[in-house]
């Protein structure tokens, strides 16, 4: 078992596996699902629902694109959490995704 910083025993993250979902489509927006989930530690079938929570969310957008999906994400998306909720997720995106928020929104 890997140790926690705080020495506790405990596994957890600040981010949720939503969050984690979300980040890895925006680094990659032509992702396969397969490879999003064993970048985030989830299976297939756990990030396809995160997908289509995020997607009914209004938090990205899936294209069909021959016979892959790509993905537009929408930084202006609020967060859920009322502690949050006069944030958007766009600030999260630029942060961990390594892009500017007003490019998260633009990316295919």
């Amino acid at each position: 078992m890997a140790s926690t910083p705080t020495g506790s025993g405990r596994n957890w993250t600040f981010l949720t596996n939503h969050g984690h979902v979300l980040l890895a489509i925006a680094r990659d927006p032509t992702a396969r699902l397969r490879d999003v989930a064993a970048e985030v530690g989830v299976t297939e079938r756990a990030a396809q629902a995160i997908v289509a929570d995020l997607e009914a969310g209004g938090y990205l957008r899936r294209t069909r694109v021959g016979r892959r999906n790509e993905y537009t994400l929408n930084p202006a998306g609020r967060f859920r959490h009322p502690a949050e909720a006069d944030r958007q997720v766009g600030a999260l995106l630029a942060l961990f995704a390594d892009t500017p928020a007003e490019e998260v929104g633009s990316q295919t």
